[in-house]
């Protein structure tokens, strides 16, 4: 009866991880599908409101991307504590994450630093896409339209049709003159 008693226990100890994993997976298909859902809302909430300030179809977009960061980095947090991590191992990475930012808005010539920048460009900047600038640098002066505006770069689109990037960050520390604003 000993031997009986034992042979059970493996297959109740299967059956009980299996039931953890079941509820795992149920878990995350729920967190998947409120963020699935809850970007799309977000997405349509934002686009109306934006809409009615009369804001740039890009800066909507940038905002969009952003919102869409941050939604994304809370479903990852929020798996990982699903799937077992402990809440010091995501305090962990969180802090990673915001020590990485800390980082940016002090580093000059890092990736980190031109997405810090960026965000810095679109609230703070007069700069906007179809605007033509002139970046006044002794050494290297150009001028172009702000064909984009990414996470990293500014492309400008010059007079004979080239396509310059330059580094969020730089656009920072140098002048810049708005030439023809567009509206």
């Amino acid at each position: 009866m000993l031997a009986v008693n034992v042979d059970q226990q493996p297959d109740k100890q299967l059956k009980i991880d299996m039931d953890i994993q079941n509820i795992q997976i149920l878990e995350s298909l729920v967190i998947l599908i409120f963020y699935v859902v809850a970007f799309f809302i977000t997405k349509t909430i934002i686009n109306n409101v934006l809409k009615n300030t009369q804001l740039q179809r890009a800066r909507r977009k940038i905002i969009i991307k952003v919102i869409h960061l941050f939604t994304s980095i809370t479903v990852v947090v929020l798996l990982a504590g699903v799937w077992g991590l402990k809440q010091n191992e995501i305090a962990v990475f969180a802090s990673t994450i915001l020590t990485a930012l800390g980082i940016a808005f002090f580093a000059q010539w890092s990736l980190l630093s031109n997405i810090t920048s960026s965000v810095i460009l679109f609230f703070n900047h007069p700069l906007k896409l179809g605007d033509t600038i002139k970046i006044l640098d002794k050494d290297y002066p150009f001028e172009g339209e702000v064909t984009e505006l990414t996470y990293f770069y500014i492309h400008l689109k010059t007079a004979n049709g080239e396509i310059i990037t330059i580094p969020n960050s730089l656009i920072l520390q140098k002048p810049i003159s708005v030439i023809v604003k567009q509206n």
